[in-house]
């Protein structure tokens, strides 16, 4: 790894081959912001691979972000490639058909001949290991405040070809005061988890509401593609199984949440290929694994990527953790959703979806009004089981005659 300035990164970026050079860079809150402005200054015309990028991502004609999971910095994006798949199948791309030129990271400091790739491993081996394959480069910003974190995200420094140093302090999402309603839905989660539970937890306010209804089991484990606070705060109460690590493939949360990831041998960090892969997942027992989405139809399906028809986010990891759940030893695939949308004053459990759907078959939905509890129950029973326990009561008059429309609603079959 050889330190260079701002100005070579750009000589070395406009050395990259062809006329529109594709580039894997680290996503979510790991996005390094220094590499992406020379990037964005640098090159005319480029294809940006990155998961979640957040606000501030470059938005110009000839600077195309390709994504898998879409974040607030291009869902308004009208040149964005959105690429619907699921997160567990997404390094195999690199080795397909967007063979990467470079790579643009966001590590830690180097310790005993080594860098990590600290908060988000994710996809970033895969990209790596292709893009030395192709001879491509690999460029870090070296962060000392990026926490080490074990696992596959540990990579030698002769990995890294050019780095540029940094410190800045890392982003973390904007903080949410838990509501009433979020509550609600945290304690109705919390109740189907149970001692030596394996918890997996999608990204939102939701599913860190039921970690905190969570402090009283104990041995729990953490199978997860996201670790947060939360995960933190059962660590603090004593609610994990200290045996077992904490699995997780990129973190987001707050300094204190930084600081205790930082070299703590309790967590490994996994490539997505690994911790997303359903198989692996169904191998632990009593799986939890909690996702949200934005609407939920009578047929069960489940909306978690799409507002007002415009891709918002993605299938993210959920398909791959609701299919390993359900696979796994009484495992349970929870949705988890409030029944109302204040905003626009409408139901978030309706009659038939208009969007694509990204997800299915989860065995449970939770709302603030209860839980639907689904597997197993005929499709009339699903819908019943929807507007009585999870759609909220204004909601339910025009959910029933919908149903009664569809065949869904006859009274003499209820199971």
């Amino acid at each position: 790894m050889k330190m260079v300035s701002p100005s070579e990164i750009a000589r070395l970026l406009e050395s990259l081959p062809g006329a529109e050079p594709r580039l894997v860079v680290s996503g979510n809150f790991a996005t390094p912001w220094e590499l992406v402005k020379i990037l964005d200054k640098t090159l005319s015309r480029c294809r940006a691979f990155v998961m979640n990028p957040q606000s501030g991502w470059p938005l110009r004609e000839g600077f195309v972000t390709e994504s898998p999971f879409v974040g607030p910095g291009v869902r308004h994006d009208s040149s964005l490639d959105y690429l619907p798949m699921r997160l567990s199948l997404v390094p195999r791309l690199f080795a397909f058909n967007r063979p990467p030129d470079a790579v643009l990271i966001h590590t830690s400091t180097p310790r005993n001949g080594k860098v990590s790739l600290g908060i988000e491993v994710n996809i970033l081996p895969a990209a790596i290991e292709e893009v030395r394959r192709r001879g491509g480069l690999v460029i870090a910003q070296v962060n000392e405040n990026m926490p080490y974190t074990r696992g596959d995200g540990e990579l030698n420094v002769d990995m890294v070809d050019f780095a540029i140093e940094v410190s800045s302090p890392l982003p973390s999402p904007s903080d949410r005061a838990i509501d009433d309603d979020a509550n609600t839905i945290g304690e109705h989660v919390a109740s189907l988890a149970s001692d030596h539970s394996t918890l997996q937890m999608g990204i939102g306010q939701l599913p860190d509401a039921a970690l905190a209804h969570m402090k009283g089991f104990r041995n729990l484990s953490i199978w997860s593609e996201l670790v947060s606070d939360g995960v933190m705060h059962l660590e603090q109460s004593g609610a994990l199984d200290r045996s077992r690590q904490i699995v997780s493939t990129f973190l987001f949360g707050t300094r204190e949440l930084y600081e205790w990831v930082n070299n703590n041998p309790r967590i490994t960090m996994l490539r997505t290929e690994t911790a997303n892969d359903p198989s692996r997942i169904a191998e632990h027992p009593s799986m939890l694994s909690i996702n949200t989405a934005i609407q939920v139809d009578l047929y069960a399906q489940a909306n978690a990527s799409y507002v007002r028809g415009n891709i918002y986010s993605g299938f993210g990891g959920q398909p791959d953790f609701v299919s390993g759940a359900l696979h796994s030893a009484d495992g349970q695939a929870v949705l988890a959703l409030r029944s109302w949308h204040e905003k626009t004053d409408t139901s978030n459990i309706v009659p038939l979806l208009r969007n694509p759907v990204c997800s299915f078959q989860h065995s449970v939905v939770v709302t603030e009004q209860g839980s639907a509890k689904l597997f197993g129950r005929s499709q009339r029973a699903q819908a019943r089981l929807l507007i009585e326990q999870a759609a909220h009561p204004r909601a339910r008059d025009e959910l029933t005659e919908a149903a009664i429309s569809f065949g869904l609603a006859r009274t003499e079959l209820t199971s």
